[in-house]
């Protein structure tokens, strides 16, 4: 089904506000610069494991710090309900549901580094889960919830967590400041490269145990950098190891890109085992059905050339036939997730101006449009509707639910309503 221009949009902006500064007794100005800090940015919206509500994160200006502040906010999916889950002036992200419902783990940088911490959704004071001597990147929780997944920049070459602390203290403390760089990369957007490696890490939620590098000695970045994070490794679906995207491309690693998949048990007790050997291009975004049984990920197939189509890649894990399931379809796929019967794949695309939802079979590979206009991002399902964050010419992400076939839009939150309806925005037309 496909949602073209019509009254809805209308109706969802007047609801909250957005359509005419009046409803709120003031004149409207031309947008500038100002209402765009002003405006607070939503993102990776995610359902709890019953369906009932959405975890989420805001971030706003903190105009006497100057910075942006980031934090954690929930919302019943009909749009009842909505309270913020954390408060504290420290930034919050990667948030994840426990698998059973019962609080959120998160990234914070409340006790003067990024950890892991926890909080239950029934109230009271967050509690850190890591202490590690290490900044945590980015984080992956097991099915079962009983271990974790992080990435830690490391030198590769390093046993433990204590000899990067102690290279990189000795480091710091020279007089000299020059580098000898003897291969790319030398630096990577706005920091320069000093030798150390992301690598993914797995350790016990519970306990003091010493977390396990995935990746020991590894040449290589997972997540990548500059952009990757969380989608690019995941847990198996028995916990016992982890899938994760990675380049290990030697002194070519600039002029390359083979991202491949490789599979490590999670003690470590072998090395990482390449899944991914027939493509030379990038493969990554590795996911399973929430019953196991299929395995996907998304893959170019020409080699060294960075705007390549995105397909599906599918098989029957462990040891199906590997098959794609898009390779007749002209989009490039962005991001997915599988239906709860893991009949379907939710996925996202960029389609004609916008980035538009759609359901692929995973049987036949037929492709469906349920949502055309705006950006749509992190959707995902909610019992017998969809959650999703969209932004558009005249609205930053807001939260909408709609039925399973895309119609029924409803919105869930307006958090920048007023903002707007102070100010005039352009008619874009396509």
């Amino acid at each position: 089904m496909t949602t073209g221009r019509s009254p809805f949009l209308f109706v969802w902006l007047l609801a909250f506000g957005l359509v005419s500064g009046i409803a709120y007794g003031q004149e409207s100005h031309p947008f500038d610069v100002h209402d765009l800090w002003a405006m607070e940015r939503i993102s990776s919206p995610q359902v709890s494991p019953d369906g009932t509500s959405v975890l989420f994160g805001i971030s706003s200006l903190d105009e006497e710090a100057n910075r942006r502040r980031s934090d954690l906010w929930m919302v019943d999916v009909d749009g009842t309900n909505l309270r913020p889950l954390t408060t504290h002036p420290a930034g919050e992200f990667n948030a994840l549901w426990a698998p059973d419902g019962s609080g959120v783990f998160f990234l914070s940088t409340r006790s003067g580094s990024s950890q892991v911490w926890f909080i239950s959704t029934t109230g009271g004071e967050a509690q850190q889960v890591t202490h590690l001597p290490l900044d945590v990147g980015s984080l992956v929780l097991s099915p079962d919830g009983g271990s974790l997944a992080v990435s830690l920049e490391v030198f590769p070459d390093c046993p433990d967590l204590a000899c990067t602390v102690e290279r990189m203290a000795k480091t710091n403390q020279r007089a000299a400041t020059g580098i000898l760089y003897d291969q790319l990369f030398v630096r990577h957007w706005d920091r320069w490269e000093d030798g150390r490696r992301s690598h993914v890490f797995v350790l016990p939620v519970e306990g003091e145990s010493e977390p396990v590098d995935v990746m020991k000695g590894m040449e290589a970045d997972a997540p990548s950098v500059p952009f990757g994070g969380p989608e690019e490794y995941t847990f198996t679906p028995d916990g016992q190891a982890v899938v994760f995207t990675a380049r290990t491309a030697g002194r070519s690693e600039p002029w390359s890109t083979d991202f491949d998949l490789f599979l490590s048990p999670v003690d470590a007790s072998h090395e990482p085992q390449l899944i991914t050997t027939e493509n030379r291009a990038w493969d990554t975004a590795p996911i399973f059905s929430p019953d196991g049984r299929w395995f996907a990920y998304l893959a170019m197939e020409r080699p060294g050339f960075e705007a390549d189509r995105f397909r599906v890649f599918l098989q029957e894990w462990p040891h199906g036939e590997r098959r794609v399931l898009t390779q007749g379809w002209d989009r490039s796929v962005g991001s997915m997730t599988f239906s709860p019967d893991g009949q379907s794949l939710l996925v996202t695309a960029q389609n004609l101006g916008n980035t538009s939802l759609f359901s692929i079979d995973v049987g036949s590979g037929e492709v469906t449009q349920l949502i055309r206009e705006g950006t749509v991002r992190s959707p995902s399902y909610a019992g017998h509707r969809l959650v999703f964050g969209m932004d558009h010419f005249r609205s930053p992400v807001e939260l909408y639910s709609a039925a399973l076939d895309g119609s029924d839009i409803r919105p869930i939150t307006g958090v920048n309503g007023k903002r707007l309806a102070a100010v005039k925005l352009g008619e874009a037309e396509q």
